[in-house]
């Protein structure tokens, strides 16, 4: 799997983490959806490494990805960031995966 960072989504993310402890992290998230099969892609920032979760160098810094989930995932994924909707978006080549993507910051 090859992750790009745009360079607008590059800066969005420095500005929304201040430090570079911990780890960006691309979730799944199935919280409400009833299926496994629903989810979406969100971004976390993290303190650690889960269990299961696989570290993908990209052009700007690594991210972690659930390895579980990378079956929903095309091979080639750009993170941009849409100023428009103030958003991150989530693309492949053939598609936009979740065009209104958040970063949520899970270091408590």
């Amino acid at each position: 799997m090859k992750i790009e960072i745009t360079s607008m989504a590059a800066e969005k993310i420095a500005e929304k983490i201040p430090s570079e402890s911990g780890f960006l992290k691309l979730k799944y998230d199935t919280e409400g959806t009833g299926c496994v099969l629903n989810g979406v892609p969100i971004l976390w920032y993290v303190e650690e490494a889960a269990d299961g979760d696989q570290l993908i160098e990209t052009n700007d810094r690594p991210i972690l990805v659930e390895e579980s989930k990378t079956v929903f995932y095309d091979q080639n994924l750009k993170i941009d960031y849409s100023e428009s909707a103030r958003m991150f978006q989530l693309k492949s080549p053939g598609q936009t995966i979740n065009g209104r993507m958040s970063l949520k910051n899970m270091i408590k």
